[in-house]
């Protein structure tokens, strides 16, 4: 019984679907026909329904005619066709062909932003995927820029000392400079702001920071038209956060401490920042990365080769 009720179901959900179908794709000229043959669907397929069952319940006999009547009854009146409507019989046979409910479940609606997500990932996918294997075509420019930069300066005389990628690698470069020249990290003019500088056994990046930071705060006019915000917060970035440092930083560093900038590039230009016209003064070297480190743009020390 269990597994005919399933098989009812599952046939009023394709009927529902089909009729739904049906009138949907109909016209105003067709609209009529379409519902009686929809309704004419609906009443065969519980006639036949109620027929299934009665016949599983043990009430139908070969002829769909007498789907009430039990011939082998000893009643008389039953021998003669003749139903006795009070008896048992009469009620589960009545019981086992009412009318059955064909209330179908509606489809489920198709979620709509769930599936444009889903469609969303799989072209985020796709194009990811595209773009790592157009990437294994394409040169390593990491390693071509190392290898460009090794044939500029080491003709020069020079070896590179690698300083750590974390956005204060132009201080620490500069710091490094400095100390292998022996020449210190304090600055070489006399700074009225220098109030805050970290005590010496700070990082050496930290005091080349806040020396930059006092010299640009002492000669504000010298760098206020090149600055898109307040001098107060662009130099807060300097002297405390981890904000890389540019051109402008450069310049105040060798005003600063009165030497002159080479920053070498894997091209072989040299960009000179000089901080005067003394030829005598001394010339920290620096190497200029585009591609080589994780943050993106990336400066190394330059120290003599031993």
């Amino acid at each position: 019984m269990e597994q005919l009720q399933a098989k009812h179901r599952q046939e009023q959900k394709d009927l529902q679907a089909r009729v739904t179908q049906k009138k949907k794709s109909a016209t105003k000229k067709t609209r009529k026909g379409v519902n009686d043959e929809c309704t004419e669907l609906e009443r065969q397929m519980k006639e036949r329904h109620a027929l299934e069952l009665a016949q599983i319940s043990g009430q139908a006999g070969s002829n769909p005619d007498s789907l009430i009547t039990n011939e082998s009854s000893s009643d008389p009146a039953s021998a003669q066709g003749v139903v006795n409507s009070s008896g048992p019989e009469y009620q589960r046979a009545t019981l086992s062909v009412s009318p059955v409910n064909i209330k179908a479940e509606q489809p489920k609606k198709p979620n709509r932003q769930k599936a444009r997500l889903a469609r969303r990932a799989a072209e985020q996918e796709y194009m990811i995927s595209q773009a790592a294997e157009e990437a294994q075509g394409l040169p390593d420019l990491r390693q071509k820029e190392i290898d460009d930069m090794r044939t500029h300066y080491a003709p020069k005389g020079l070896t590179e000392h690698e300083i750590r990628s974390d956005g204060h690698c132009l201080y620490a470069a500069i710091a490094d400079q400095l100390t292998t020249q022996a020449r210190g990290l304090l600055p070489k003019i006399p700074l009225s702001r220098l109030d805050g500088i970290p005590e010496p056994s700070s990082p050496a990046y930290r005091i080349a920071r806040s020396v930059t930071a006092a010299y640009i705060q002492e000669y504000a006019d010298d760098f206020i038209p090149f600055l898109e915000e307040p001098l107060d917060q662009y130099v807060r970035k300097i002297r405390d956060t981890g904000e890389w440092g540019g051109h402008l930083e450069l310049l105040a560093l060798a005003k600063a401490y009165d030497v002159n900038i080479n920053v070498l590039q894997s091209s072989g230009q040299i960009e000179k920042i000089e901080s005067g016209a003394d030829e005598t003064r001394s010339t920290l070297w620096l190497s200029y990365y585009h591609h080589n480190f994780g943050l993106g743009e990336h400066y190394n020390s330059l120290r003599p080769a031993e």
